[in-house]
């Protein structure tokens, strides 16, 4: 038995069997909960010697003027290396500080629990990038701190979301390209999660390519970790997978960078052979070599957004919307070039 100073909610879910959320829903009297499991739960939680740590309640009173931004599931060293990531953060602690908050910046491995954010009395917490799977927004709402979700597809009504319009992203990419009279575009991504941001741009190129009645070829995906590094090594395998291949749509600008490089050393020119058009439009795009063809979203709006919804909540002021979808706009510098 574990000492009951370390007591979670996922203490009890492990020893009850159930999920987070129903110990979320059964201590905090919300949703529809079984009888017996109710009970059951609460056998737990006495067995354990429960008690949320100096009650919740009463520490939502004090504020801290701390809130959280995490990127859960991935290594600290991405968040590190990622221009997207530096800039988003930047524009959340800027957003944060004009209403005197200060932002703790924190990666999360996948079985580690967010107790910090009750520990240490945060006021509230920015998700980058989660998903109904995952159960971290299960245990953000078990402690009760506001909450908003950056770049996901939860379908959860009530949780509070900021996101581009990712398929609309994916089609005006890939139709760029198709306008230019390409034809076989390789498309690199990430994991395509169903419901994940990727899956969504995924699903706009995959339209852009059936309106023009162009055959939709699975061998022209290449999942890539979306760094420099990933996109160095895939400028390999887009000639091993089909050597008519004129255009590349990649779902980051990191990514692209590191493919146009990769492309170059293979003595590939871009545009010249190869158009290669990215994804953010993070302000290293326009310094590339070329200057590189994007999909921009404003980072800043979005950074600013999320602090804004974060407030509210913070402040108890009723929402005007909980989901909230920024555009996206074709960014055309020279990477990208009419397949002649």
């Amino acid at each position: 038995m574990e000492e009951s100073s370390k007591i979670t909610i996922k203490s009890i879910a492990r020893e009850a069997g159930v999920s987070i959320g129903t110990v979320s829903n059964v201590l905090n009297g919300t949703g529809r909960v079984a009888e017996d499991t109710i009970l059951k739960v609460k056998k737990v939680a006495e067995a354990l010697k429960y008690t949320p740590n100096s009650s919740a309640r009463n520490l939502r009173a004090q504020k801290s003027h701390l809130i959280a931004l995490i990127v859960p599931f991935l290594e600290k060293s991405t968040i590190h290396d990622s221009p997207f990531y530096w800039e988003l953060a930047t524009s959340i602690e800027a957003g944060a500080r004009d209403h005197n908050l200060h932002v703790l910046l924190t990666g999360l491995d996948k079985d580690q629990d967010v107790s910090f954010v009750r520990d240490r009395n945060l006021d509230g917490v920015i998700v980058i990038g989660t998903s109904d799977e995952s159960p971290l927004v299960a245990q953000l709402k078990g402690y009760g701190v506001p909450f908003v979700v950056l770049d996901s597809y939860l379908s959860d009504p009530e949780v509070f979301q900021v996101h581009l319009d990712d398929r609309m992203g994916g089609y005006v990419g890939a139709k760029h390209l198709i306008d230019l009279g390409h034809r076989r575009i390789a498309f690199i991504t990430d994991l395509l999660l169903d419901r994940g941001l990727n899956y969504k741009r995924w699903l706009g190129y995959k339209t852009a390519l059936e309106e023009h009645q162009i055959e939709y070829d699975p061998n022209l995906i290449i999942e890539s970790g979306l760094t420099f590094d990933g996109g160095y090594h895939a400028a390999q395998q887009i000639f091993q997978k089909d050597g008519d291949v004129t255009a590349v749509f990649v779902l980051s600008d990191v990514t692209a960078i590191g493919l146009i490089k990769g492309l170059t050393e293979l003595g590939y020119s871009v545009p010249g052979t190869i158009s290669v058009l990215g994804f953010d439009d993070i302000r290293y795009t326009e310094y590339s070599s070329p200057p590189l063809t994007t999909i921009n979203q404003n980072i800043i709006d979005k950074g600013q957004r999320a602090v804004r919804l974060l407030l509210d909540q913070i402040e108890g002021v009723p929402p005007i919307q909980k989901n909230i979808v920024l555009p996206i706009t074709l960014k055309v510098r020279q990477s990208t070039a009419r397949n002649l």
